[in-house]
């Protein structure tokens, strides 16, 4: 008696789960969108938000691998994801994702990792010295 119906919804868009930071036109002719995200950094994470910022800029300089490249941007938003927001981040969280963006870039400051661009070594060396002075 209590069977659950499927229930179609043909008038408009229908979320079956959270739905958070998104943004669509329907039944437009035209439409003209614009969003920000201005994520904020957690005070006394300026220096280390700047630091990552300019290592991700100088990435495209460094010649590493794709697959190497890509590891590199995970760990620089995971320290980014850590440290922004309004709250102070818990230690740990930071110590580790700090640790995992340094384990990613020492293959290239050892000068194993294929493929890298002239100056790449010496880049991702004062990348590790700049996250370690950070914390």
């Amino acid at each position: 008696m209590n069977d659950p119906r499927n229930v179609h919804h043909y008038d408009g868009p229908v979320f079956n789960g959270a739905v958070s930071g998104t943004q669509f036109a329907w039944n437009n002719q035209s439409a003209t969108q614009n969003q920000q995200n201005n994520s904020t950094v957690a005070p006394g994470f300026e220096a280390l938000a700047a630091l990552v910022d300019d290592l991700l800029r100088q990435l495209p300089g460094a010649g590493l691998a794709d697959r190497d490249r890509e590891d590199v941007e995970a760990a620089a938003g995971e320290v980014r994801a850590t440290i922004s927001g309004p709250d102070t981040p818990e230690e740990g969280r930071v110590r580790r994702a700090l640790a995992m963006l340094r384990g990613v870039l020492a293959p290239v400051a050892a000068g194993v990792a294929a493929g890298t661009a002239a100056g790449a070594q010496e880049w991702a060396q004062t990348a590790i010295e700049g996250l370690s002075r950070s914390i």
